[in-house]
């Protein structure tokens, strides 16, 4: 025989068409004169097969129209319904379930073959991998919600689970169960490695002591007694790591005070030194009194040069070592840009002149400390407040020293900056060795009720002199003091990224 086996179609077998598949001509001719004359198929001259006789090519197609079998055995060589061509029934084969009333079976596929094969003509037998089949997936589940198919989604629209599947956790069915989730290799439980982590394994010592009896013994030992770390120093220790918390873009403070000789300049070089000398970014102090300020003075002048020679060469600042030139530097690291000194100069400091400074120190400096003048209503004033991300208003320990700082407040709370004073922070400077007769204590509880914290700064010897500041000759009282004021102002730094 020479036609091929696996064309489609009806044929006839050349076996078994000439004793069991004989049309009859009788009936062929019954049927004619009832159904339409078709025409007949043009089967070729080297298929194989051969037209059948009696003019009705239905006839050979349709197994239920040839004659009966001679012998009575109506079964034995009857055609399966669906069959095609009236070949014989499959064989059913090992490991291999029925499905449906006419199965098909897979070809052949070599067991000994290693690793995944494709069976050939896996396509038109719907063979899939996984567990779970089916039509048109490959795998346990179809998954849904992320990217499918070679074209994304819409903009806005959203991925919807496909029809038949619920949303969520797929339930198993009866007679189911889902496989064990296994460990992808590579990864490992995080919770492992805290077990490696150098709290785990280093063995922990006591931290020196930094000052007392307990820095005397540990020093005499010859460091082989540590008596450990005494309450003031773990203290020290805890405000420094709130003054070096993370600070993203430029912090703006601006000191503020209404009555002249309480201290503003000395407490802004003082707190702007502090900053300096524990944190490793840029500090530095400018100087916008418009009446001749001495904020220059509080450390060694390095430069001649103001801030209206900045505001005159702004446009050729490109870099952190041109903005240099026209600063001075003190040991604690703490920059200054003065004020101008010269006497003829008429041209005051206006709200023009400070936007643009601080718009050009932001870009090469962390923080920016502002001695402020003690009027609040001239121009420079306005700009000040406008860019502030706290204020420090400082009060001496007087009756009319606090007076004055409380009408500061309700200025601010009056002009719409009502924010702004809730996070302030209130410093009452001694500028006297004694206090004399005024409760320093309920001035600290009025400061407190309005502002988000009060600092107190003990007289000083140092500072009381008004000259140039030198944090090492401070009082250990007054670099507590500091430390702690220090603190309350860096206690706003993470909020800060939030407003700017």
């Amino acid at each position: 025989m020479t036609g091929r086996q696996d064309e489609p179609g009806p044929r006839w077998d050349s076996e078994q068409g000439s004793s069991d598949a004989t049309p009859n001509p009788n009936a062929a001719a019954a049927e004619s004169g009832s159904r339409p004359e078709h025409s007949v198929p043009d089967y070729g001259a080297g298929s194989g097969a051969s037209a059948p006789q009696g003019g009705d090519p239905a006839a050979g197609a349709n197994p239920d129209r040839s004659a009966p079998n001679p012998s009575g055995d109506a079964g034995a060589h009857q055609q399966q319904p669906g069959a095609p061509g009236g070949a014989p029934p499959p064989q059913q084969v090992p490991g291999q379930p029925y499905s449906g009333p006419n199965p098909v079976v897979p070809p052949y596929v070599n067991p000994a073959a290693s690793g995944p094969q494709q069976a050939p003509g896996a396509e038109q037998y719907r063979m899939q991998s996984g567990p779970y089949q089916t039509p048109g997936s490959s795998g346990a589940h179809q998954v849904w919600g992320g990217q499918s198919g070679p074209y994304p989604a819409p903009p806005g629209q959203q991925p919807h689970p496909p029809q038949g599947y619920p949303q969520g956790n797929p339930q198993p069915q009866q007679g189911q169960s889902f496989p064990a989730q296994q460990q992808v290799p590579g990864q490992h439980d995080p919770a492992l490695g805290q077990d490696l982590s150098s709290a785990q394994l280093v063995r922990q010592v006591k931290r020196p002591p930094q000052s007392g009896w307990r820095r005397a013994v540990y020093l005499a030992s010859g460091k082989t007694i540590n008596p450990g770390e005494s309450p003031a120093d773990v203290r020290r220790r805890e405000l420094i790591n709130r003054i070096n918390q993370p600070l993203q873009g430029c912090y703006k403070i601006a000191m503020l005070s209404l009555k002249g000789g309480v201290g503003k300049t000395t407490t802004t070089a003082t707190l702007g030194s502090t900053f300096s000398s524990l944190r490793g970014d840029r500090v530095i102090a400018v100087d916008a009194n418009p009446d001749r300020g001495t904020l220059g003075q509080k450390i060694p002048m390095e430069t001649t040069a103001t801030v209206r020679h900045l505001l005159r060469d702004a446009q050729r600042i490109r870099k952190y070592s041109d903005v240099r030139s026209y600063t001075s530097q003190g040991p604690s690291r703490l920059e200054v840009l003065a004020s101008e000194q010269d006497p003829a100069v008429s041209e005051a400091f206006s709200e023009s002149d400070y936007h643009t400074t601080v718009s050009l120190l932001e870009h090469f400096y962390n923080m920016v400390l502002t001695d402020c003048g003690t009027g609040l209503m001239h121009s420079a004033m306005k700009g000040v407040l406008d860019v502030a991300d706290s204020l420090v208003i400082v009060s001496p320990g007087s009756v009319d020293g606090a007076r004055s700082a409380s009408a500061t407040l309700d200025w601010l709370d009056a002009h719409g900056y009502g924010d702004l004073v809730a996070r302030s922070v209130a410093v009452i400077n001694s500028v006297r060795p004694g206090s004399g007769k005024v409760d320093v204590d309920k001035l600290a509880a009025h400061f407190g009720a309005r502002c988000r914290s009060v600092s107190r700064i003990p007289f000083d010897p140092h500072l009381e002199e008004g000259a140039e500041v030198d944090l090492d000759q401070l009082a250990a009282p007054t670099r507590l003091a500091l430390l702690e004021l220090a603190a309350s102002v860096a206690d706003d730094f993470p909020h800060a990224a939030g407003r700017q």
